[in-house]
């Protein structure tokens, strides 16, 4: 047996104004669109991951969702324009990440980060 993949699902109210927040932050293509449901991706293959946390690290409050960019501080830039609620501002990390927290609009806190060359 093994995992082809692992799916993040966010309940939203709005889906059409979740989907336009995932879309112009993170740059992510519409995969499948039947109303109820949108899904986002990108053609970029990653490794199948799950983080099982008992903090965030840092003393950070533990993220719904993490998203690895390859230029987090353009997507920071990029999430400051776009009026985002910064929830943990962008910081080198001791483990070896570059990260900063914002909240989507349903509340969820997303981890977004680049590891540190």
């Amino acid at each position: 047996m093994s995992v082809r993949r692992i799916v993040a699902n966010v309940a939203a109210e709005s889906v059409p104004e979740v989907q336009a927040f995932y879309t112009e932050l993170f740059d992510l293509d519409l995969l499948m669109d039947l109303g109820w449901i949108v899904t986002l991706g990108s053609d970029l293959t990653a490794k199948t991951q799950l983080s099982i946390m008992s903090e965030g690290g840092s003393g950070a409050p533990v993220p719904d969702l993490s998203v690895e960019v390859d230029d987090v501080d353009a997507v920071y830039a990029r999430a400051a324009r776009m009026g985002c609620e910064i929830v943990y501002d962008l910081r080198d990390e001791a483990w070896g990440v570059r990260r900063f927290f914002v909240a989507d609009p349903t509340g969820k806190l997303i981890n977004i980060l680049s590891h540190l060359a």
